[in-house]
């Protein structure tokens, strides 16, 4: 069970790098790079104002306001400087790390004795829960704060997927959109694609770098290293979230993106429940990836085939 809880909330927590790859990934068509870097900038910013002393909340939000800092530098080099997405989301990334070890001054910082959003949660409750350490769930002896920690992450996910889908709703979240699809159209019309793909980039790592704060404080540490190969996961949480809702809703998609991020952990914690050596946890990810990818049009061509032969 402590697996099972373990594995569910780090996929919510995950989620939020997963709504964040979607908006630069699938809103824009950008494979924005900078996500490495920014969740490990997030977790960075987070973490250094939580061993000042700063509120856990107002330090896992600014968290989340460098990502946006990040974000704009990689659209302006985009879009003013004419540098292909791909690298100037490289050459963010690469800056980051050298930000990231300036921020924290070292390339890890412990959160185990500080107030965190993990901590405060724990203590809210256990009051409800009689005071103890543990409660049984299912049968199953449960830690009040594995419990706690998966109510706080599947709240903050629920949330933020809501007041996304609000946003990208409003007339500033349709030109983003349009821009996407068809920037000529969106031109058209009257939109500066230029400052929408700025935003829309700003808003995706705000996101990645705000998941960069929460999960420092849910693993108790941030770590320069945190972020690599995120992209990947971000990725596979949408193709696989996109590939069980198979449709392209808004507000289901983004529901997708998250149901996602939690199967593809669970998914990797079954593997390493299995036996699988954590060294090859990565290799193990691409695996996920390019079958999340490939599986579709294999499925689909499939489909056609049968069609075909019945038809003859």
């Amino acid at each position: 069970m402590a697996l099972l809880i373990g594995s569910l909330t780090l996929g919510l927590v995950l989620s939020l790098l997963a709504l964040g790859v979607y908006i630069a990934f699938r809103i824009f068509s950008v494979a924005d790079l900078t996500a490495d870097g920014a969740i490990s900038l997030g977790g960075a910013v987070a973490a250094v104002l939580l061993v000042k002393g700063v509120h856990p909340v107002l330090a896992t939000l600014l968290g989340g306001v460098a990502g946006m800092v990040a974000g704009t530098v990689t659209g302006l080099l985009h879009t003013r400087f004419r540098i292909h997405s791909l690298l100037a989301g490289i050459l963010v990334m690469t800056a980051l790390y050298s930000v990231n070890l300036r921020i924290m001054g070292k390339s890890n910082v412990p959160l185990l004795s500080e107030k965190t959003l993990v901590m405060i949660a724990t203590v809210a409750a256990k009051p409800l829960l009689g005071g103890k350490e543990s409660t049984r769930l299912l049968g199953w002896e449960v830690a009040v704060r594995d419990l706690s920690t998966l109510v706080l992450c599947g709240a903050v996910a629920a949330t933020v997927a809501l007041l996304l889908y609000l946003f990208l709703r409003t007339d500033l979240g349709t030109a983003m959109r349009a821009t996407g699809q068809n920037a000529q159209m969106a031109r058209a019309q009257g939109a500066d694609t230029g400052r929408m793909t700025i935003i829309g980039l700003a808003l995706a790592n705000g996101l990645i770098a705000f998941c960069g704060a929460l999960l420092a404080q849910y693993q108790g540490f941030s770590d320069v290293q945190m972020g690599f190969g995120m992209i990947v996961w971000g990725l596979a949480s949408v193709i696989i979230g996109e590939s069980l809702v198979r449709t392209r809703a808004l507000g289901v998609v983004i529901t997708g993106a998250i149901m996602g991020s939690v199967l593809f952990r669970l998914l990797v914690a079954l593997a390493l429940r299995f036996g699988l050596n954590p060294n090859d946890l990565k290799l193990i990810t691409a695996v996920f990836v390019f079958g999340a990818l490939v599986l579709p049009s294999l499925l689909a061509r499939a489909r056609v085939r049968k069609g075909v032969v019945r038809s003859a």
